[in-house]
């Protein structure tokens, strides 16, 4: 009898374990491993990936100092804004859970490393999945009869917010969102509610990383971007979810999607992270296919120093207009943080080596790590915001072309 319960005993300790998640890994370079989790919740919100999968994150726990401090970080990866790429996107892990690794990688801002990450490593750190395809702010759905498509992303950042906040970050002191590419345009469109969801003594601040899109003509001066945007809120359904205070204002509601128009009526601290010549706002919105159809601009895009004098030149251009964009937010706000540096790049928190190296980029001897570390936690405040000298000044550069 006892063999029989033990035998019973060890099968269903079996069956548990199989279902349990697996432990986060250490790996090379003080990088680790960490389990997705799955929001089982999200039904009850209507948020589902794309392709109608349960939306998830990956969560690494703080520990010491950091044990009531959360740095939540928005996965980037493009968007879709046509029944035909959306549909394409729900067969692959940009719009569904059932395709992603179930174990990530932190590293950069992410690290678990205090030698690699100094201010935030013993945070609790959160990736938050990207399977929507419209920077978490959609509110619709397809379906014709024989194809189903969920434009969620609102819901999915309302579910994970709602499943972390038992978790610990409903009590968190100190919190941090942030993300990289489309994830960083997230960060400016989720701010402010991220805010509202934590307590009133928190130190709550957002940061963009490579997220900064700009409301800039191509070279054949079409509004390529803003067209591109234009159909993807009317697809996504995400006209309603935009900063009402912007939307109201004399701007068109597409306009209210990009960062340029939306940060002048951003109430929580914000730190923007952008190259000058960000190469995916070149190679799709400066210089899309479309604008080169005999290929002029191949060579420029692989390698800055194959650019002619010309090309240059309307680089610099779109520099300005940057630099132009951010002006008043450079001016005027207070409380804001800036590290815009003239490398040939699309994202920097993530990787360790841009983030905080012995090589990393750096603008008046400071890194990322450092610039954004002083301004989440006040240090050398009359030095928050560091804009770079002109390309080719800068030889600390990780350019990324190619």
């Amino acid at each position: 009898m006892k063999s029989n319960l033990l035998q019973a005993f060890v099968v269903v300790c079996f069956i548990l374990l199989s279902f349990a998640p697996p432990p986060s890994y250490s790996i090379s370079d003080g990088r680790i491993l960490v389990n997705m989790t799955l929001v089982q919740n999200a039904s009850a919100f209507g948020a589902y990936c794309l392709d109608g999968s349960l939306p998830g994150y990956h969560l690494h726990r703080g520990f010491g100092a950091g044990a009531r401090n959360w740095l939540l970080q928005f996965e980037g990866g493009g968007w879709c804004n046509d029944i035909q790429s959306c549909s394409e996107r729900a067969l692959t892990r940009r719009g569904s859970t059932r395709y992603m690794s179930k174990l990530e990688v932190f590293s950069g801002i992410l690290s678990s490393n205090a030698s690699l990450n100094p201010d935030f490593y013993n945070w609790n750190r959160v990736k938050i999945r990207y399977c929507d395809g419209g920077s978490f702010s959609g509110d619709a759905k397809f379906d014709n009869g024989t194809s189903l498509l969920y434009f969620r992303g609102q819901r999915i950042w309302q579910a994970i917010i709602h499943d972390l906040l038992p978790r610990g970050l409903g009590q968190a002191k100190k919190a941090l969102l942030s993300g990289c590419s489309a994830g960083g345009l997230a960060s400016f469109l989720h701010c402010d509610n991220f805010s509202s969801y934590l307590q009133r003594t928190a130190s709550v601040k957002c940061l963009s990383d490579a997220g900064f899109f700009l409301d800039e003509r191509d070279i054949t001066l079409n509004h390529t971007a803003r067209s591109f945007y234009e159909d993807l809120i009317t697809l996504h359904g995400i006209g309603s979810n935009l900063n009402k205070n912007c939307t109201s204002s004399h701007y068109y509601p597409v306009q209210c999607f990009f960062p340029q128009y939306v940060l002048a009526y951003t109430r929580t601290p914000f730190f923007v992270l952008n190259t000058a010549y960000d190469v995916y706002q070149f190679h799709h919105n400066l210089v899309p296919p479309s604008a080169d159809p005999r290929g002029h601009w191949s060579h420029c895009k692989l390698n800055p120093l194959a650019c002619n004098p010309g090309q240059i030149n309307i680089l610099q251009g779109f520099r300005r207009d940057m630099l132009a964009a951010l002006s008043s937010f450079y001016h005027n706000s207070t409380r804001g943080g800036m590290f815009i540096n003239s490398c040939f790049a699309h994202c920097q928190s993530e990787s360790q080596d841009t983030w905080f190296a012995d090589d990393s980029p750096r603008i008046n001897g400071k890194t990322i790590s450092e610039a954004v570390g002083d301004w989440y936690f006040g240090r050398r405040r009359r030095m928050n915001k560091q804009i770079d000298c002109a390309y080719p000044c800068d030889k600390t550069c990780h350019n990324l072309i190619g």
